[in-house]
C-alpha cells in the first residue's frame, strides 16, 4: 500500500513527508493505521546518528488501530486500540524467563538495522530499500510492527495521550514504581523533569510517597512539576550545594530514593550525594557511552546504598501500559497536560525545530495527530 510517511533522507536534515510503499504483514506481524504519535528527542538523536540507515521513516511513540493481523499472531486482533512498545520481547530467552522483559536484546540487531525481526523491511521508497526506526516507523499513516510491539488497551482511550505511553510515559512511571519501588510516605528527589521526569514525578505521588523534590535548570519545569505532585523543587544552577538542599528538606539525612533522568554524569553524581544511608539511586538518563560516573569510595560500604540503572523504567508493556492508559481514564495520571502542541504530519519539523531553541517547553511532547 502506499502512504504518507516523514522520512530521513539524509544526516541531520529537515524530515521530508513523501509517499513510501508499505508491505503486507508476515505471520507474526501486524498491520496498525496511526491514529497520533508523539516526538521524542529520541528521534532527533536519530536524525543526527551517523549510524543511522538512510532513508528511514522515523518515530517510535505512536497509538493506533490494528487493521490487519499475520497467522501467528496473538497479541491483539483487528480493531483493538494499541499502544506500540519499541522494546519487543521473545519471551523465551534468560532475561525474559527471569520476568525481566526490559532486557531482553531480541529487537537490538533489528533495530540499529532498521529492519525488522526477521532482518528485513516492509518498507520501500521511489522502489529502493527504505529502513525501519525501532521496528516501529510511527511517522506515517501507517506501520507494519512485530506483534509484541502491540499492547491493546481501552478503547475508550484518546489516541493523543495514548501515543506518548510507550517511551517516556512508561519510562518515568517504570522508574518510580517498578525500578525504585518508592514506598508510601517516603522522600524523592527526581533530577530532570522534562517529557520523562515529569512522569516520575506523578508516578511517586501514585506511589504515596510524602515528599517529592523536583530538581530541573529551568524554573518553568520547576513551577510545571508542582502540578504533577513535586512538594518542593530546586533549581541546580541556582542552588550551590544540592544534596545540602535536599537534606535539609529530608531531616538532615537525604532523600530515600533519587531519580535521575538528566544523562549527565555530573548530575548522576549529585543524585547519588543526595540520598541517605540505605538510600536506593535510580539512574533513567542515558549516560555517554564514553563517559564516567564518579562516586566517592571512602566508607562505600557503611552508606549501605543502592546505585540501579533501569532501561525502559524496568516496565513490562504488557501488564503496565493498560495500567497506565485505565489510570488515565480513571483521572489519576494525567497525560493531557503533557502534550505541548497537536501539530499535522506536513508540520514534523516545527517539533524537531523546537529542541534546539533553549526556551521552548520541553515537559511533554508535541503529537502528530491523524484524527
Amino acid at each position: 500500500m502506499k502512504m504518507k510517511a516523514a522520512v530521513m533522507t539524509a544526516l541531520g536534515k529537515p524530515l521530508e513527508v513523501r509517499e513510501v510503499e508499505l508491505a503486507e504483514p508476515k505471520s507474526d506481524e501486524v498491520l496498525v493505521k496511526i491514529l497520533a504519535t508523539a516526538v521524542c528527542h529520541s528521534d532527533l538523536n536519530i536524525l543526527n546518528d551517523p549510524t543511522t540507515p538512510i532513508p528511514q521513516v522515523l518515530g517510535h511513540e505512536g497509538a493506533g488501530e490494528v487493521v490487519k493481523v499475520g497467522d501467528s499472531v496473538t497479541t491483539c486482533k483487528v480493531g483493538d486500540k494499541v499502544a506500540l512498545s519499541w522494546v519487543p520481547y521473545c519471551g523465551t530467552c534468560p532475561f525474559c524467563r527471569a520476568g525481566k522483559t526490559n532486557l531482553c536484546e531480541t529487537a537490538f540487531g533489528p533495530m540499529f538495522n532498521g529492519t525488522l525481526l526477521d532482518g528485513t523491511s516492509r518498507l520501500s521508497l521511489d522502489g529502493g530499500p527504505c529502513y525501519h526506526m525501532s521496528l516501529l516507523s510511527t511517522f506515517a499513516e501507517y506501520t507494519v510492527v512485530p506483534q509484541m510491539s502491540c499492547v491493546p488497551i481501552p478503547d475508550e482511550m484518546p489516541m493523543a495521550p495514548a501515543s506518548m505511553i510507550g517511551c517516556g510515559v512508561a519510562t518515568g512511571y517504570g522508574s518510580a514504581v517498578r525500578a525504585a519501588q518508592v514506598t508510601p510516605g517516603s522522600s524523592v528527589a527526581i533530577f530532570g523533569v522534562g517529557g520523562v521526569g515529569a512522569n516520575a514525578v506523578q508516578a511517586a505521588k501514585l506511589c504515596g510517597a510524602a515528599t517529592i523534590i523536583a530538581c530541573d535548570i529551568k524554573n518553568e519545569n520547576l513551577e510545571l512539576s508542582k502540578n504533577f505532585g513535586a512538594t518542593h523543587t530546586i533549581n541546580t544552577l541556582e542552588v550551590k550545594d544540592v544534596p545540602a538542599a535536599i537534606r535539609e528538606i529530608t531531616e538532615g539525612v537525604g532523600a530515600e530514593y533519587t531519580i535521575d533522568c538528566t544523562g549527565n554524569t555530573m548530575v548522576g553524581r549529585m543524585a547519588w550525594m543526595s540520598g541517605r544511608k540505605g538510600s536506593t539511586n535510580v539512574v533513567i538518563g542515558a549516560y555517554p557511552a564514553d563517559g564516567t560516573l564518579e562516586l566517592p569510595s571512602g566508607s562505600f560500604h557503611r552508606v549501605a546504598k543502592i546505585l540501579k540503572g533501569s532501561f525502559y523504567g524496568d516496565v513490562n508493556p504488557f501488564e503496565d501500559f493498560p495500567k497506565i492508559a485505565q489510570l488515565y481514564l480513571e483521572g489519576k495520571y494525567d497525560l493531557d497536560s503533557l502534550i505541548i502542541k497537536k501539530i499535522k504530519l506536513d508540520d514534523i519539523n516545527v517539533a524537531f525545530d523546537a529542541f534546539h531553541d533553549p526556551k521552548a517547553k520541553n515537559m511533554g511532547r508535541y503529537i502528530i495527530d491523524f484524527q
